[in-house]
């Protein structure tokens, strides 16, 4: 065994080096492991480079000088993929976990009992002890298996479109959640013929049933063709048209790309972690972590594989309250107000329950709502919209908070505090809030809200 320490981590995405990072921070000793980009998705395939492209496109699409050429040169500058590079550059990452004393080891890396971790490197075999383990694999796209024909072509996932450097014929995007309408609005603004395909009555299915309307509408004008309610069966490679691939759907309908994007979930790779020597066993391919993100002793979770959402700042989130957990600290996450959001145009954001669920849940609630087109900021940016709050009649509190608009991700911030912190409702109504903005919208719902408690219930 080369030695043992602290933590051994499996995985060096955002929380695994958040976990590597505080760790060392709090004086424990830390062994990383990963098998591919030390950095994980979110600086190379995901987050920055598709926020990159968004922000391009929408200048793009408002006249400005951003031709997909330059868009293309930008997004590589942004992950450290200078050209004519075709691997992305992670050695900032490496750098950072070394300067801080982790040891970073480059494999695949298996746990092989209690406290015992075997890492696969281009040199040999290496042997870890370990007082704890951390499981941060993060998530790979789901490729399906029931789509007929797909295996005949090479379908996109997030990494071919946050990386392409030339623009697609046309485009097919399976799947409408964040990935799915983000990487359709892109390239509807650079002017590739995209159609959006949903299984699910509303894009974005999973955010407000008002944002999801907002989003719709403005895909929509940016010339996306959107079919919901509908999935793909059938692939016929290369079929149509000039070459397109053609996809059949359920309703009898078909539509036709040159390039198809699955964007219809995630998996994280769990089933080759020897996971079943610390008798862990997977449910439906899923873990169960406890209420300390451990699934067994002396073995965590983190990041994406543990639930109960998946976002970038979950994962770094988790990963230190584990470094703290795993070294003593007693100390359990919080899931209560867990933020979300999407960064189109207009971006959407939330955090919380939304009023159905939060009556399934046996709550007195009600929903205060504001159209944001009719709002200061609304007017000033010509931007459709909603800003929405959930509340707790009898706590008074805030229960959900939910926006489509500009600036959305920003304006979230404070009813998740409200959320975490169980803020009293008439506290957030008596708050000043800069005017005109986002946030001073949903200011003004907390004041409308605070005046309803001496009316009758709805």
């Amino acid at each position: 065994m080369d030695a043992t320490y602290d933590l051994v981590i499996i995985g060096a995405g955002e929380a695994g080096q958040a976990a590597a990072h505080l760790a060392r921070k709090l004086g424990g000793s830390v062994a990383i492991a990963d098998r591919e980009l030390f950095g994980g998705s979110c600086p190379f395939w995901a987050c920055m480079p598709s926020k990159a492209l968004l922000h391009a496109a929408t200048i793009h699409r408002l006249g400005g000088d951003y031709p997909w050429q330059r868009a293309s040169d930008f997004r590589d500058w942004m992950i450290v993929r200078e050209q004519p590079r075709d691997w992305p550059d992670d050695g900032s990452h490496v750098h950072d976990l070394e300067a801080a004393g982790a040891v970073v080891i480059r494999g695949e890396a298996r746990i092989d009992g209690p406290g015992q971790v075997v890492v696969r490197t281009a040199d040999g075999v290496r042997a870890l002890g370990a007082r704890a383990i951390v499981v941060a694999v993060g998530t790979n796209a789901a490729i399906p298996d029931d789509i007929e024909g797909l295996g005949k072509i090479r379908p996109w996932t997030n990494r071919e479109a946050t990386t392409a450097r030339e623009l697609p014929r046309s485009l097919i995007v399976l799947g409408a959640g964040p990935t799915g309408v983000e990487m359709s609005q892109v390239y509807a603004r650079y002017g590739v013929p995209t159609v959006l395909v949903s299984p699910h009555e509303r894009i974005n299915p999973k955010d407000h049933p008002r944002s999801s309307a907002t989003l719709d509408a403005a895909l929509r004008h940016d010339g996306v063709d959107i079919r919901t309610s509908v999935q793909a069966i059938r692939v016929r490679a290369e079929a149509g048209s000039d070459g397109a691939h053609v996809v059949q759907l359920s309703d009898a309908t078909s539509v036709e790309g040159h390039e198809i994007l699955l964007a219809i979930g995630r998996t994280s790779p769990l089933e080759q972690l020897g996971l079943e020597t610390v008798g862990v066993h997977l449910d439906d391919g899923q873990l169960q972590p406890d209420d300390r993100l451990r699934i067994a002793d002396g073995v965590y979770v983190v990041g994406d594989p543990a639930g109960p959402e998946m976002h970038t700042h979950l994962a770094v989130y988790q990963g230190e309250m584990v470094a703290r957990i795993s070294l003593g600290a007693d100390v359990r996450p919080d899931h209560r107000a867990i933020p979300h959001a999407t960064y189109t145009d207009p971006q959407t954001a939330g955090v919380g329950l939304k009023l159905d669920e939060a009556i399934e849940r046996g709550y007195d609630a009600f929903e205060q709502t504001a159209d944001y087109a009719t709002t200061a900021p609304g007017y000033i940016a010509e931007a459709a919209g909603h800003v929405s709050i959930v509340v707790d009649r009898a706590e008074r509190v805030l229960l959900g908070a939910f926006i489509a608009a500009p600036g959305a991700a920003d304006a979230i911030g404070e009813a998740v505090l409200a959320i975490k912190t169980r803020t009293p409702l008439d506290v957030l109504a008596d708050t000043i809030h800069p005017f005109p903005t986002t946030v001073r919208v949903m200011g003004g719902l907390f004041a409308r809200a605070a005046r309803r408690h001496e009316q009758p219930s709805d």
